[in-house]
């Protein structure tokens, strides 16, 4: 699709600025009245600012190099609205591509009844009933996965968060603490939206969601029936337990059907990677890992070479934000190195994500090895994958390979791809892709290549994280276009 370049720029801008105006509350409607999310190449459109869509847009015409703008998205988007479209996740990038393509001067309303027939007649909801959900632990994923629940409380019958579990601080206004915690994020940014304190009832209300807040020193002080609470499911963010005894303690309470656990498990626990062993999560799927962050972010593109080239063997180095545990200034820790100050060294330790890539892909048993430098920033870690392939490639059609994986593959939601030569690690804090590849950073040397991938460690994995909480619970998305 090649469109002739404008004569007046800023002419052009400001057209194109109010149709991505006129699109925020179309959008809108589509996500709160039909449960219709809309993305832009894989890129969620939903509560986006009219410059972040026009961004998107802008993001598409770099990646694919075409001249898809808001000039040919707003009519499809319109036409959805008309057509009254069910539940559904809907690229409207790819599909406004596709009309470009084979509308064959049809109105984009015909193309798309068409196009969208099966999905149109199914028209059914993704779950039955609201799914409850509780976050044992508030630290830096919980509260990033709270902020993704209300964001996606839609119509507010898909996923519900109902209570949080914390112990008791030391503060006296411990409940106001909480929810400034949630609401300022010095990485993240302030929370969208509104959040009210009710202290003689212990709640917070973000954005119309009304959150019970729990006191509690362990799973077996809580029955969540009396909060009203029914087969939730339990994310428990403390990483206090991570074998099947002690997550188990959750399943004896009143009120939870099934827990979550946003660490590795360790035992016979499932490790999950969604996108790519996620279809271990079944129906009778009690207790799941998420894996850890550094997993998630390497295990997508591992299994897209596996696929495509095979990988005979390989070192993961993942230059790591420091985190919590870590000591901001030299003192006491139980790991070696650790105790030294996060904030002003690099710091060489160990990472079992190497190791826990075989429970996602077992047909990598033994073939990499890993290690770990946390480095002095807060936030975004890249992982290095040193490989040998089973076969030679070259650097162009390696990158083209994983250009095509993170657009049109089923993992599109994993793998983000940046054709940028200036890319430094803020540039991805809230990108919601396990991780991103860095074509301009390929290396490759016959069946030898050094690829770079940027992951943000908390929110990419957070949304990670509330993909897999989406499939424990059941929904079911219908996804169209359909991934290759």
């Amino acid at each position: 699709m090649n469109r002739p370049q404008p004569t007046d720029f800023f002419k052009d801008w400001k057209e194109r600025e109010a149709l991505a105006e006129a699109m925020i509350p179309l959008i809108g409607k589509l996500y709160r009245e039909n449960n219709v999310s809309l993305y832009m190449y894989g890129r969620n459109m939903v509560n986006l600012s009219v410059t972040d869509l026009m961004k998107a847009h802008r993001f598409v015409r770099q990646i694919e190099q075409n001249e898809l703008s808001e000039f040919e998205t707003f009519p499809m988007i319109a036409a959805l609205v008309e057509m009254g479209i069910g539940p559904a996740h809907i690229d409207i990038g790819k599909l406004t591509v596709t009309y470009q393509e084979k509308g064959e001067g049809r109105d984009p309303k015909a193309f798309l009844l068409d196009e969208m027939s099966a999905l149109i007649a199914k028209n059914q909801k993704p779950l039955p009933e609201p799914q409850d959900v509780v976050l044992y632990g508030f630290g830096r994923i919980g509260r990033l996965v709270a902020r993704l629940l209300i964001e996606k409380a839609g119509g507010g019958d898909l996923l519900r968060l109902r209570a949080i579990v914390v112990r008791k601080g030391k503060s006296d206004n411990d409940l106001e603490t909480r929810a400034s915690l949630l609401r300022r994020d010095s990485v993240h940014g302030s929370f969208k939206g509104t959040i009210r304190v009710i202290e003689e009832e212990n709640k917070l209300i973000c954005n119309g969601n009304e959150i019970q807040v729990i006191y509690a020193n362990s799973p077996s002080e809580v029955d969540y029936s009396d909060y009203g609470i029914n087969n939730a499911i339990v994310i428990d963010n403390t990483g206090v337990w991570r074998d099947e005894k002690g997550l188990g303690q959750h399943l004896e309470c009143k009120g939870v059907s099934k827990v979550m656990l946003t660490a590795p498990g360790k035992g016979d626990i499932p490790n999950i990677v969604y996108g790519v062993n996620d279809n271990e999560i079944n129906t009778n799927s009690t207790i799941v890992s998420a894996a850890s962050c550094t997993t998630n972010a390497i295990v997508p593109v591992l299994r897209a070479l596996l696929d495509e080239y095979g990988v005979e063997r390989g070192h993961v180095e993942t230059v790591h934000a420091y985190t919590n545990d870590q000591n901001l200034i030299d003192n006491y820790h139980s790991g070696a190195r650790r105790g030294r100050s996060a904030a002003l060294n690099m710091v060489l330790t160990e990472t079992g994500a190497a190791k826990a890539v075989a429970k996602a892909i077992p047909q990598l048993a033994g073939k990499l090895t890993g290690n770990a430098i946390r480095v002095p920033t807060p936030n975004v870690s890249m992982a290095i994958l040193n490989l040998r392939l089973g076969r030679e490639t070259n650097r162009e059609e390696l990158n083209e390979f994983m250009r095509r994986s993170a657009l049109f593959s089923p993992l599109q939601q994993q793998i983000g791809y940046t054709i940028s030569s200036e890319a430094v690690s803020t540039d991805f804090v809230g990108d919601r892709h396990a991780c991103i590849f860095d074509s301009q950073a390929t290396i490759v040397d016959g069946d030898n290549c050094v690829l770079y991938c940027w992951y943000d460690n908390e929110f990419g994995y957070s949304c990670q994280v509330l993909r897999c909480l989406e499939q424990m619970a059941g929904v079911r998305w219908p996804m169209f276009p359909s991934a290759d």
